[in-house]
């Protein structure tokens, strides 16, 4: 762990945004650091990252880390410390110790709620319901009143989103977890603008969502393409098919 910044923090809430299903966390992070101006806090690297380095458009390179933002919260009652970065660990070994490195850093801040956020693969057809699962009761309860809905049982939740809730609770710290509905197959902005609508309103939270809607106004018609295209590939191989069927025909 590196520290960039040092900074006093109130009453922190950590929100991690690590890739994933639908990249729904990642997107969660990326739109709050830029509405909120979040600042660099610190940078995680491990050996547990996939082994290679990432190109800039200078050439130069950098290995792969999860970065921590800080905002300070003029009006509520809690600064925010943002979460993401290029990559999950990649082994279990791996995510257990990414996993404890985060709350010692958590820890270190001063963080008493974590808020975990994925995907929860679904076919969608309207708006994107947000499954929530938390170690505590009373946080499941603001992320409920919020507009989620609980988790069915026996549902797991997989990588850092789902290990942070279980080894927080070793620590005697709340944890909450909100997926976002998602076919899982693109990076999914409508399930996070979902996802962030719970959050500012359990967080009172003063961020407009509307920035998201060009973003989901584009992905929709990359889907809509996809689907047309696929729809060509099947009636070609369909009009193979037949024309295959019908030559045996003549043949026999």
């Amino acid at each position: 762990m590196i520290d960039k910044n040092k900074v006093e923090l109130r009453d922190p809430v950590l929100i991690e945004g690590l890739p994933g299903l639908g990249s729904v966390g990642k997107i969660v992070i990326r739109y709050l650091r830029k509405q909120m101006k979040a600042e660099k806090l610190a940078e995680l690297y491990s050996p547990h990252f996939a082994y290679y380095v990432l190109v800039n458009k200078k050439g130069s390179v950098r290995l792969l880390r999860n970065d921590f933002y800080y905002w300070k919260n003029e009006e509520g009652e809690n600064d925010l410390i943002l979460l993401t970065g290029d990559s999950q660990a990649q082994t279990i070994e791996g995510q257990y110790e990414v996993g404890s490195c985060i709350l010692d850093y958590a820890e270190k801040m001063g963080v008493r709620l974590i808020i975990t956020i994925g995907g929860y693969r679904s076919e969608v057809k309207d708006k994107p319901n947000v499954i929530a699962v938390s170690t505590s009761p009373e946080v499941l309860g603001r992320a409920l009143e919020a507009g989620a809905m609980s988790s069915p049982a026996g549902n797991p939740i997989v990588g850092i989103a789902g290990l942070l809730l279980g080894l927080s609770r070793l620590r005697n710290m709340d944890a909450l977890c909100l997926l976002g509905e998602t076919p899982g197959y693109l990076p999914d902005v409508k399930a996070a603008k979902s996802v962030l609508s719970v959050i500012t309103k359990m967080l009172q939270i003063g961020v407009n969502l509307k920035g998201l809607d060009k973003e989901i106004d584009r992905s929709e018609l990359i889907i809509k393409r996809m689907r047309e295209i696929e729809e060509q590939r099947e009636a070609a191989a369909q009009k193979i098919r037949k024309e295959e069927e019908e030559r045996v025909t003549y043949i026999s």
